[in-house]
C-alpha cells in the first residue's frame, strides 16, 4: 500500500524540497479587469436593545442582511481582508446573526466576475460551536467536505470540482495556510467558529494577490470578525456525545480612548473521546485581533492565532477491511482484524505485536499564525495594501516499529546503535515524523484609480525553513513514548549519527510579482479584468541520509507565467452575466525530491525520489449567470478545465527487487473536466429561508498511466476513465427558520460514488448525510445579552459510510497493461465518516 506522508497521519512524511534562484519579471498589461470592491468607512453607530444591534454602517462582512459590496468587485485582488468590506443595514444580534441573510447565511449578493460562494455568520453561528471551516462549507456547490469525528478535531478533507485540498489554496486574513511542502490543510488548527466572519469559496481560480502555490483548483478565503467598538464579550459552553466538552470566551476592549484602536482576545478549550477506538482529542486555542483606523480609509490590524493540538491518529481502512469489519469495535481491538481497523487499546508488553497500540500513534502539534493586514490611503487616488505574516509549526505524527538495534541501517551500511549508551537488542521503538516550520512572508499591493480605470501592481515574497526528521526513541513500561514529541534520548548509531527514517531540510523562496488592470464601462454595467502574475519558486533541499539516489544537495526552481481575464455584464439591476479564464498551477510536493524510509541492498530506499517533475498546470474557463432579486438569489455556472502534468502519488514495484515497492509522485498526464454548478437561496419567507445547491461534473483522464508490471515498465489504459476523488453528482439542501426567539435548521448532502483508482475498478458508494439544529434566543437580562441555548444533531440517521479516498491507487485489482502484461493492484485507503452525535450548547454576549 502506498505510504503518503502527512504530519498528522500515522505514516511518516517524506518531504521534498527544492532550490533557489531569483528572476523577476513584471510585464505590463492593457486595461481589462472587473472591479475590486470599494471600501466602506468603518464608522459604526450602534444602539443596543434586547441583545440586538442596529448598525448604520458595519465593515464586518459576516453580517450580510442587506449587503452592498461596493460598485467595483474584482478578481485581480480580493484576498486581503481590507478588500472585503461590506455594508450592512439592519438589525443583528450580538453573535452576528441578522435573520435576513440569503439562504440562511449560505449566499450573499455577489458581483465577482467568476464563480464564488460565501458562508456567513447567519449560518456559522447556528452550527455546532467549534466546527472547523471545512465542515462549514459542505453545502456549497462543488464542495465535497468530509470529517472523521463530530467536532472536526482530527481534521478532514475537502474536494472542490474534484480537486482535493492540496490542489486548493487556503488563506486566513490574507495569509496562506497550506503546508509549504505537502500543501496539506489542517482545518482543526485554523480559527474558532465564534470569531469566523465569513468563508469564501472561489471554485475556479485564485485571485492575483492570493499567496498560494497550490491553487490549481481554486481558493478558500476565511475572514475573522472585527473587534466591537463597545466593550463586551461572549462566552460559550458545550457538552455532548463522546464526552465532548468545550468552553469559549472572548473579551472585546471596545474603542480605547480616542486612539481609534479596538481589540479582542479569545480562548477555547475542547476535549472529545475517540468514537472509533481508544484515546481522545484535545485542543487549546487562542486568538487576538487588534484594529486601528484613522483618517480616510487607513487601517492597520494585527492578528495572532495560537493552537495546541494533542490527539491520537485514526487509522484509515481498505475496502476489504471495511466490508468485513465496518467501523471496528470501539474501545478495543478487533480479534484477528488488520491494523487499519482500529488501534489496540491494550498494551501487552514489549513485543512486535504492539506496534498498533494507540498511545504509540499520537499527533501532537503546536502552531502560531501572525498577520498584520493593513491599508494606507496615499492620496491622489492611490492605496497601499500590506499583509505581512509569520507561520510557525512544530509537531509530529507518531508511529512505532520493532527494530533490532544490532543491525540498524545507515544507508547501505549496517551497524549497531544505543540509546542513552545502552543497546536493547530487539525492541519496540517510537518513531515519529517530526516537522518544524518557520515561514515569514508578505503580500504588497499598490492600487491607483483614475476615472473608470484601476491599476494594481503587487509582489508576494516568502521564505520558509522546514526541517523534517524521524528519529527513534524508547517506549515506557506502559507502552507510551517516553517523549511523544520525539525530543528525548534518540537512537545513536555506532558512527555517532542519529538513526533517522527521514532527515531533510528544505528552504523554499517564493518571488511572485503581479499586475492587474480593470476598466468599468457603460456606467459600471460592463467591467473587464486582466492580470498576470509570474511565479518563481526556488527550493534548496538537503537530504542528510547517506547513499541516496539524488545525493545530499537538491536544487529546484519553478517559473510560470499565470495570466487571467474576466468580464462581467449587468443586464439590468437583477441579472448579470460573467465569464472568466485563468491559469493556475501547483508545484510538486517536496516529498518527490527525497529518498527516505528503509534501505534495501540493490534497490535503495523504500521511498524513492521523483525528481524532474513539472508543475501541474490548469486552465479554467467559466461562464455564468446570476439573478439577484428582492426575494430570490440564484446562479448557474458552466466550467471547463484542462490539466497538464497532473500530479499524484502512486505505488511502484521496484524493478530491481519485485518483492519491494515504494511510493512516489508521478506525472499523471492530462485531464479534462466539464461541469455545471447551481445554487439558489431566498430571503425570509415567513421567517423561513431555504437554500439548494447542485453540481454535475464529467472529469476524464487524458493519458494512459505509467505502471510497473513484473519489473518492466508498462502503461495502463486509463485514458478516458472517470477521474478519482470526483463525485459525478452532488446535491446540498439547507432550510433555516428564525423568528428572533425560536430558530432551527436542517441540512442534507448527497454525494454520488467516487472512484478511488485511475482504472475505475474500486469506488466509495454514494451517501447521504443529514443534520438538524434547534435553539432558543432569550431576551437580554442584565449583564447577559441575548443568551441562547441550542441542540445540534449530526448524522441523524447514524449512517456508517466511507467518505473520502485518502490513498488513491492506479488500480485496485489485477489489470492488463497496454502491452498485454498483467499489473498487480494495490488497495486504496479510505476515511470513515463521523457517526451520530448530539451536542448541547449555551452562549451569551455581555
Amino acid at each position: 500500500m502506498s505510504k503518503l506522508f502527512l504530519r498528522n497521519r500515522t505514516h511518516r512524511p517524506s518531504l521534498a524540497k527544492c532550490n533557489i534562484k531569483l528572476a523577476l519579471v513584471c510585464s505590463t498589461l492593457w486595461i481589462s479587469s472587473a472591479f475590486a470592491q470599494s471600501d466602506v468607512v468603518s464608522s459604526s453607530k450602534v444602539s443596543q436593545k434586547n441583545g440586538t444591534q442596529k448598525t448604520a454602517v458595519n465593515t464586518d462582512s459576516s453580517n450580510n442582511a442587506d449587503v452592498n459590496v461596493g460598485n467595483r468587485p474584482s478578481m485581480i485582488g480580493q484576498t486581503a481582508p481590507t478588500d472585503e468590506k461590506m455594508v450592512v443595514l439592519g438589525h443583528h444580534y450580538t453573535d452576528g446573526v441578522t435573520r435576513r441573510a440569503i439562504g440562511g447565511g449560505l449566499m450573499v449578493k455577489e458581483d465577482a466576475p467568476k464563480s464564488k460562494s460565501t458562508v456567513t455568520r447567519d449560518y456559522i453561528e447556528k452550527q455546532t460551536p467549534g466546527l472547523n471551516p471545512m465542515q462549514l462549507i459542505a453545502l456549497l456547490p462543488g464542495v465535497n467536505a468530509t470529517d472523521s469525528d463530530p467536532m472536526g478535531l482530527t481534521g478532514g478533507h475537502t474536494s472542490v470540482r474534484g480537486m482535493n485540498e492540496s490542489s486548493m489554496g487556503y488563506t486566513l486574513e490574507g495569509f496562506p495556510l497550506n503546508d509549504i511542502g505537502s500543501y496539506a490543510v489542517y482545518p482543526q488548527e485554523i480559527v474558532d467558529s465564534e470569531n469566523l466572519s465569513s468563508i469564501q469559496v472561489a471554485q475556479g481560480s485564485a485571485d492575483l494577490d492570493s499567496p498560494t502555490v497550490s491553487a490549481s483548483g481554486g481558493v478558500v478565503n476565511m475572514y475573522m470578525i472585527d473587534p466591537k467598538e463597545k466593550m463586551g464579550g461572549r462566552a460559550d459552553f458545550t457538552y455532548g456525545s463522546f464526552n465532548t466538552v468545550r468552553g469559549f470566551a472572548r473579551f472585546d476592549t471596545g474603542l480605547m480612548g480616542n486612539s481609534g484602536t479596538r481589540a479582542y482576545f479569545s480562548f477555547s478549550d475542547t476535549h472529545e473521546d475517540e468514537w472509533r477506538g481508544p484515546g481522545n482529542e484535545s485542543k487549546i486555542h487562542g486568538e487576538m485581533k487588534v484594529v486601528k483606523e484613522w483618517g480616510k480609509d487607513n487601517r492597520v490590524s494585527f492578528v495572532v492565532v495560537g493552537n495546541q493540538l494533542d490527539n491520537y491518529g485514526t487509522p484509515t481502512t481498505t475496502m476489504a477491511s471495511w466490508n468485513k469489519y465496518g467501523i471496528g469495535v470501539m474501545g478495543g481491538p478487533v480479534s484477528g482484524s488488520p491494523p487499519n481497523t482500529v488501534y489496540n487499546s491494550i498494551y501487552t508488553g514489549n513485543t512486535s505485536a504492539n506496534t498498533n497500540y494507540y498511545k504509540l500513534h499520537p499527533n501532537p502539534f503546536t502552531n502560531i499564525y501572525i498577520s498584520a493586514p493593513s491599508r494606507f490611503n496615499l492620496g491622489h487616488n492611490m492605496t497601499l495594501t500590506e499583509t505581512p505574516y509569520f507561520w510557525y509549526g512544530f509537531g509530529n505524527g507518531g508511529g512505532a516499529y520493532w527494530e533490532n538495534m544490532n543491525s540498524m541501517s545507515y544507508g547501505s551500511q549496517t551497524m549497531s546503535g544505543t540509546i542513552g549508551g545502552k543497546n536493547y537488542g530487539n525492541t519496540l521503538l517510537y518513531n515519529p515524523s517530526i516537522t518544524r516550520t518557520y515561514r515569514p512572508g508578505a503580500v504588497t499591493k499598490w492600487t491607483w484609480t483614475s476615472g473608470i480605470n484601476r491599476l494594481m501592481i503587487g509582489y508576494w515574497f516568502e521564505y520558509s525553513y522546514q526541517r523534517q526528521t524521524a528519529p527513534y526513541s524508547l517506549i515506557s513500561a506502559d507502552g507510551s513514548p517516553e517523549s511523544e514529541w520525539g525530543t528525548g534520548d534518540n537512537l545513536i548509531l555506532a558512527n555517532g549519527q542519529v538513526a533517522q527514517y527521514r532527515d531533510t531540510l528544505t528552504r523554499t523562496i517564493i518571488n511572485t510579482p503581479f499586475i492587474g488592470d480593470s476598466i468599468s464601462l457603460f456606467h459600471n454595467r460592463l467591467t473587464i479584468d486582466a492580470g498576470l502574475k509570474y511565479s518563481i519558486i526556488t527550493r534548496d533541499g538537503r537530504n542528510y541520509l547517506p547513499d541516496t539516489s539524488t545525493g545530499r544537495v537538491i536544487d529546484q526552481t519553478y517559473r510560470e507565467a499565470l495570466p487571467t481575464m474576466a468580464f462581467r455584464y449587468k443586464v439590468d439591476n437583477k441579472n448579470q452575466l460573467f465569464f472568466s479564464v485563468a491559469t493556475n498551477y501547483r508545484v510538486p510536493m517536496n516529498s518527490s525530491l527525497y529518498d527516505s524510509g528503509a534501505y534495501y541492498a540493490g534497490s535503495g530506499y523504500s521511498n524513492h525520489a521523483a525528481t524532474g517533475l513539472n508543475p501541474e498546470i490548469s486552465i479554467s474557463e467559466e461562464f455564468g449567470w446570476r439573478y439577484q432579486g428582492k426575494l430570490i438569489n440564484t446562479s448557474v455556472t458552466y466550467f471547463h478545465y484542462n490539466f497538464t502534468n497532473r500530479l499524484f502519488s502512486q505505488t511502484i514495484t521496484d524493478p530491481n527487487n519485485p518483492s519491494d515497492y515504494y511510493s512516489t509522485s508521478i506525472n499523471g498526464g492530462g485531464e479534462t473536466t466539464n461541469g455545471v454548478d447551481f445554487e439558489i437561496g431566498t430571503r425570509p419567507i415567513y421567517n423561513i429561508r431555504p437554500y439548494f445547491s447542485a453540481e454535475y461534473i464529467d472529469a476524464r483522464t487524458d493519458s494512459n498511466l505509467a505502471a510497473s508490471a513484473s519489473g518492466v515498465d508498462a502503461l495502463l489504459p486509463t485514458k478516458g476513465k472517470f477521474a478519482p476523488q470526483t463525485p459525478r453528482y452532488q446535491f446540498g439542501f439547507g432550510l433555516d427558520y428564525d423568528n428572533g426567539g425560536i430558530f432551527g435548521n436542517f441540512s442534507l448532502k448527497y454525494v454520488a460514488k467516487q472512484y478511488s483508482t485511475f482504472m475505475d475498478d474500486q469506488n466509495i458508494p454514494a451517501y447521504v448525510r443529514m443534520n438538524i439544529g434547534v435553539g432558543y434566543r432569550f431576551k437580554s437580562w442584565g449583564l447577559f445579552k441575548s443568551p441562547t441555548i441550542k441542540l445540534n444533531l449530526s448524522n441523524i440517521t447514524n449512517n456508517h459510510y466511507l467518505n473520502y479516498a485518502s490513498g488513491v491507487e492506479s488500480n485496485a485489482n489485477y489489470a492488463t497493461a497496454m502491452n498485454g502484461q498483467s499489473v498487480k493492484g494495490y488497495a486504496p485507503t479510505y476515511t470513515i465518516a463521523s457517526p451520530f452525535s448530539a451536542i448541547f450548547s449555551m452562549s451569551s454576549g455581555f
